[in-house]
């Protein structure tokens, strides 16, 4: 008789909401002097004395921001931090806790969720953040992931979208559009493991853009790197949703217009050539495809000096009258209004 090398199903019922909670949160550890209290009351206790604290929380649902087709929820739990962490990094503040909750289907056993936890855990030590709280609850179909992230920063260090001034510089962190590219990469062999579920892709080739959309980074160094060239953004954002959504985020909130520059966007090698071979235009996909996680920041024109050669950052633009409006400066030196076309709208355009 053959042996059965099935991995083992515990249902979930078996534990209860209280136990699996206990289950699934006794490997967080407190590193932080503020966490007064975790884990195990009506509600987390923190103590900033003299620090603001920064609050953000993000929703994830299977289906409309990820597929578990490719996602190993491995990846989904630390892609779930990093997309909050990295949303404190954009107030210029230091990320210390997150809160985790999840609303689950009977379809996935402990198993799955102590994957989707195991991720969570790994993020949670490798951006030094306290998992506090949360809540777990069932789904009627899917996997539903909410996390708030809690950050620290004293009144003189937090940047808002709101302070960019006229002839700023626009600056970006990394390189763009590599995410959406990754996931145009997955998405493709998916279609073809579906007609041929015995084919086994050869990825190597888009070994970084895959990374960049299944395992992104929070830039937490930038607010470092910043601090030593002693510099303070006058205006800042993360990237989530494209490029163009972002500028027009900042140019709204500090009522002024900007010019973006084609000839100027970071595009990694890898994308230039991924592109061509979906018959893309990198420039496109630079501007609007989503889920980057850079940061996008404008600094006083003083501060050229500081950045220029800085291989962490570049400079793609400048800020003008909100009168001029918002552009794309193409290489042919024409202008191209900027629209809020963002991650959907553009699946949508290229589809």
């Amino acid at each position: 008789m053959l042996e059965d090398k099935s991995p083992a199903r515990t249902s979930l019922s078996q534990l209860g909401e209280f136990g699996l909670i206990d289950h699934l949160t006794n490997q967080f550890e407190i590193t932080q002097s503020s966490t007064l209290k975790g884990i195990g009351d009506d509600a987390a206790v923190l103590d900033f004395g003299d620090k603001k604290a920064v609050i953000s929380t993000d929703l994830l649902i299977e289906g409309v921001h990820f597929d578990l087709a490719y996602m190993p929820l491995k990846h989904l739990g630390y892609k779930a931090v990093v997309v909050n962490v990295s949303d404190i990094c954009a107030m210029n503040a230091k990320p210390t806790q997150i809160t985790v909750s999840v609303a689950v289907s009977n379809r996935f056993p402990l198993e799955a969720l102590e994957e989707l936890f195991a991720g969570i855990n790994l993020a949670a030590k490798a951006y030094k953040v306290d998992v506090i709280g949360g809540d777990t609850t069932s789904s009627q179909k899917g996997l539903i992931l909410s996390i708030t992230s809690i950050g620290e920063a004293s009144t003189e260090e937090l940047v808002y979208r709101n302070g960019a001034k006229v002839n700023d510089l626009l600056v970006v962190s990394g390189d763009l559009g590599a995410a959406y590219m990754g996931l145009q990469v997955l998405e493709r062999e998916k279609q073809v493991f579906q007609v041929n579920p015995n084919s086994q892709p050869d990825l190597e080739a888009y070994s970084y853009l895959i990374e960049r959309q299944l395992k992104p980074e929070a830039r937490t160094d930038v607010r470092t790197l910043l601090h030593a060239l002693e510099i303070k953004p006058t205006s800042m954002i993360d990237i989530s949703d494209g490029l163009s959504s972002e500028i027009l985020h900042l140019c709204k909130q500090s009522e002024v217009g900007c010019n973006l520059y084609e000839d100027k966007l970071p595009l990694d090698p890898q994308l230039i050539s991924v592109c061509e071979e979906f018959q893309l235009d990198s420039t496109t996909v630079a501007i609007n495809g989503g889920e980057d996680y850079e940061l996008l920041f404008t600094v006083g024109m003083d501060d050229f000096d500081k950045l220029k050669g800085n291989p962490n950052f570049t400079i793609i633009g400048h800020m003008v009258e909100a009168a001029e409006g918002m552009h794309l400066i193409t290489r042919a030196n024409t202008k191209i209004a900027l629209k809020a076309r963002g991650w959907n709208a553009l699946a949508e355009e290229l589809d």
